[in-house]
């Protein structure tokens, strides 16, 4: 797995710039030796009537090395490519012998201080997190699909807060599918040259994938704003309203994502568009879901004061005390999933702490569904009365059995 792969690997989260250099240092490695290769060989060409005594000039895929006589040791210096990677100035010689060129000493990667390889404890390190976040979307698809038909199905459980639990069901749905994608298109074999891929499909996945995830954050900010409004209140079930949120989580998305696709083609149509190149352009996308995270953030700092003003023994009364304890539950258990670790990242650059974000961007991040749909669906005491009575009905119909608690069902939960 070389470098690049590891920066496209970051692009499974289809949110952080991959890199912060005008062109990835791979690629810019790749593109100079071809420079210099093609000049080599011109070189070559040019002199290619001659007839060699010796050693003749060659191109061994790093250095051009001209014509020697046998017993000549020729030196060169290290190429200026390197200075990418490294700022040694060493050099390094081979032998013209009768037998041909001798192999270089010292080899490139000692002279030059150049690593040709990632270590083999690192390759696997980043294969365990590739396949740990694979395990974790299609676990996370999985589950979020049930919950989506068992609040579907369900004609009791049809309401404006499951109508918005659905939409967040769905973009962590697209999500996990839109990483899928993508892996598949830039993954799909170790000979693809990512330097050089720039194909309809490949964009598009990118794009995919992207919009799905500010179609995420921005229902995880649908839901904090109903959050507040049950709190207060001040929530009408109206159409009017659903239509608002609906319009907020799905098609500003697709405002920014447009404005993005304008700028890449006009400005920036290089490569597959995953490897943002430290431009103003990002931020297109970058911005609205950093700001989604920090109004996200605030919006549950003030859920948090709500209820611990709702909670005060003083001001409770009785009867309603139950649901509101109820009510503190269900937010606090959801305060973790809903991007409050994105705040502290989102001020840290790209390049801190790989490893660390690498984790819990992607493996913990890949489970963040499957935590969602079970605490929004599965838990829900609503969803579990209604499959119990499905249930109890069901035995009744079959085998004539009744049970004193298919006789009716009160739902008294917020969630």
């Amino acid at each position: 797995m070389s470098t690049l792969h590891i920066s496209r690997l970051f692009l499974s989260l289809c949110l952080l710039p991959a890199v912060s250099s005008s062109l990835h240092p791979e690629c810019e490695y790749i593109y100079q030796l071809e420079r210099e290769e093609q000049r080599c060989l011109q070189d070559i060409a040019r002199q290619d009537n001659r007839s060699y005594e010796g050693c003749p000039p060659f191109w061994d895929a790093i250095v051009c090395w001209p014509h020697a006589v046998i017993g000549d040791t020729v030196q060169r210096g290290c190429p200026a490519v390197f200075s990418l990677f490294t700022n040694s100035t060493g050099s390094v010689s081979r032998n013209c012998t009768s037998r041909g060129w001798s192999s270089p000493f010292p080899p490139y990667h000692i002279a030059c201080s150049v690593d040709d390889d990632i270590p083999e404890t690192e390759e696997s390190y980043f294969a365990t997190v590739k396949l740990i976040y694979t395990v974790g979307y299609s676990v996370s698809l999985t589950v979020l699909a049930v919950a989506v038909l068992i609040l579907l199905l369900f004609r009791k459980l049809r309401c404006a807060r499951n109508f918005i639990h659905i939409q967040l069901f769905i973009t962590f749905i697209l999500k996990s599918v839109a990483v899928f994608i993508k892996d598949a298109t830039l993954f799909s074999s170790d000979d693809i040259n990512h330097c050089t891929l720039s194909t309809f499909s490949c964009k598009a996945s990118v794009v995919f994938c992207h919009y799905c995830v500010m179609a995420n954050f921005f229902w995880l900010l649908v839901e904090a704003l109903y959050l507040n409004s049950l709190l207060l209140s001040s929530f009408s079930h109206c159409r009017r309203y659903l239509c608002c949120f609906s319009l907020l989580g799905w098609g500003v998305p697709v405002l920014f994502i447009l404005l993005w696709i304008g700028s890449r083609l006009y400005f920036e149509d290089t490569e597959c568009w995953d490897i943002n190149e430290n431009s103003p352009y990002w931020w297109i996308i970058k911005g609205p879901i950093v700001v989604s995270i920090a109004v996200n953030f605030m919006l549950f700092m003030n859920i948090i004061r709500i209820l611990i003003q709702k909670l005060n023994p003083r001001l409770i009364q009785f009867n309603n005390s139950s649901q509101y304890r109820r009510l503190t539950k269900s937010t606090l258990l959801l305060i973790p999933l809903f991007g409050t670790h994105y705040m502290f990242f989102n001020f840290l650059p790209d390049y801190f702490s790989v490893n660390l974000r690498l984790y819990i961007e992607l493996c913990i991040g890949s489970f963040q569904g499957l935590l969602v749909a079970i605490l929004y669906c599965f838990l829900n005491q609503e969803v579990q009365k209604e499959v119990h009575m499905q249930w109890l009905r069901w035995q009744e119909s079959s085998y004539g059995v009744v049970s004193p608690a298919a006789k009716g069902s009160q739902m008294d939960t917020p969630f």
